[in-house]
């Protein structure tokens, strides 16, 4: 199987980056940093802001019901019969991904820049123009004022990443049971499939001004435990990831009937359950401490990303009609033409990980990482991810991207997680909550210990 080398992409990189790193006036950019002017070409429209669902919308219904762009059909497809056509405007791993993926199919849409935040937040981004710093290493937000995009204006790699890390997803984010997939080794037919409930709480995402300091440096907390399948059935975890420190994970191992901490469950390490094929720091594309790698800002360029992608929404289909042994279901992902950032982490020569660089592409309205690509030890193209965003309407329109999927390259499997395709119920987000389980002290060894003597 050929592989992408670092040297034989940068000439291709090199080509697609279509706007330098300057400053733009206050006035011209969105709430969160995106220029909102159409593309010279009109490829990328302008920005539209803010719009709300249809009416009848409310929890529990498919949203993809409810947007008003629901009846538009595909402007083309891209495929294996013309990715050279369209490869100035593809990453090189959405390139590489086609051609070695049988049927693998991109269905392009009309563009609509639609992602908002609510007012208050739009506001404390304006503020973080001027408050929000970086402390001494350059890796860690020192002070912001959230809910906000903490750099909206970015002047390197390393605030770029750290919006999308902490970008605005309302105080938290319930998966009533969230599904993890792990694809069949090559010739077999044995999916990994963990599924169980899973809650994420943001301290600073409450409405009003709030800074690190106020919620303790806690910058997310997680709790997930597994109901299947019976190799990880009673498994859980909790995770209390911070702005100033490492973060700190305790695991339940049924089998030992203890609860351990996990000091080196960070960055490269494998997810406890996924035959080594799913990293820490690979979820949601990216997750956790940036401090391995330096962090350059590349440029912006116009590219064919994952968005408006309601069809990974789809809770009452089945799980294995989406994700398919070829890949997730074309009929369910969503492509347009959006303006990203180019940000480009290369490993330290003091540090180790199993990826020696790692590229995002970030949507410049919302920060969300749509593409990314790692490389391995030997410069060679490895993995390729894509989240799938929509706007959410109990945020007010903010965009959120939960499901993603990652492909390595080399072994043919991929992974799919943060989805509730085949749970029956949607997962949801709340700008504000007041339930026990988002708040800061149920993501504690003790919560583990409770859950294990049930």
């Amino acid at each position: 199987m050929r592989k992408c080398s670092i040297g034989a992409v940068s000439a291709i990189a090199a080509a697609l980056l279509l706007v330098g790193v300057t400053a733009v006036a206050a006035d011209d950019i969105t709430p969160e940093g995106g220029d909102r002017a159409a593309s010279k070409d009109g490829a990328v429209p302008a920005y539209a802001g803010k719009q709300s669902p249809d009416a009848g919308w409310s929890y529990g219904k498919y949203r993809g019901d409810f947007w008003k762009h629901r009846s538009e059909k595909p402007l083309y497809s891209v495929d294996a019969s013309n990715v050279d056509k369209y490869a100035s405007q593809l990453s090189p791993g959405q390139i590489q991904l086609i051609k070695q993926t049988k049927g693998y199919r991109m269905d392009v849409y009309p563009s609509h820049r639609e992602c908002q935040v609510p007012d208050a937040v739009a506001q404390n981004s304006k503020a973080n123009l001027t408050a929000a710093k970086l402390d001494s290493t350059g890796e860690m937000v020192q002070t912001a004022i959230f809910p906000g995009v903490a750099f909206p204006q970015p002047k390197n790699g390393a605030e770029a990443i750290l919006n999308y890390v902490m970008r605005y997803r309302g105080e938290g984010v319930e998966w009533p049971p969230i599904v993890t997939s792990i694809s069949p080794r090559p010739g077999g037919g044995e999916w990994i499939d963990a599924i169980g409930p899973q809650v994420f709480y943001f301290p600073w995402g409450k409405q009003g001004k709030t800074t690190p300091a106020d919620v303790d440096q806690l910058s997310l907390a997680a709790y997930f435990t597994a109901n299947s399948p019976a190799a990880l059935a009673g498994q859980a975890f909790v995770q209390r990831q911070y702005f100033n420190k490492a973060s700190e994970t305790f695991y339940y191992f049924p089998g030992q009937r203890r609860v351990r901490r996990m000091p080196a469950y960070t960055h490269d390490a494998p997810l406890i359950g996924f035959e080594n094929q799913y990293l820490i720091d690979e979820a949601n594309m990216f997750n956790g401490a940036i401090d391995r790698f330096n962090w350059k800002l590349a440029g912006k360029k116009e590219m064919i990303v994952p968005y408006n992608a309601f069809g990974m929404y789809k809770f009452n289909s089945k799980l294995h009609d989406v994700a398919t042994p070829n890949g997730i279901a074309a009929d369910n992902r969503r492509y347009e033409m959006h303006r990203v950032w180019v940000v480009e982490a290369t490993v330290k020569p003091t540090a180790r990980h199993a990826s020696s660089k790692k590229t995002f592409y970030l949507d410049e309205d919302s920060w969300l990482a749509l593409v990314g690509e790692d490389y391995d030890a030997q410069g060679k193209l490895w993995k390729v991810r894509e989240s799938y965003p929509i706007p959410v309407w109990e945020l007010g329109g903010a965009c959120d991207n939960e499901p993603f999927v990652q492909y390595d390259l080399n072994n043919g499997r991929y992974v799919f997680d943060q989805s509730t395709i085949g749970q029956g119920k949607d997962l949801h987000w709340y700008q504000q909550i007041s339930d026990p389980r988002f708040k800061s002290d149920f993501y504690t060894a003790e919560t583990l210990r409770s859950v294990s003597e049930r």
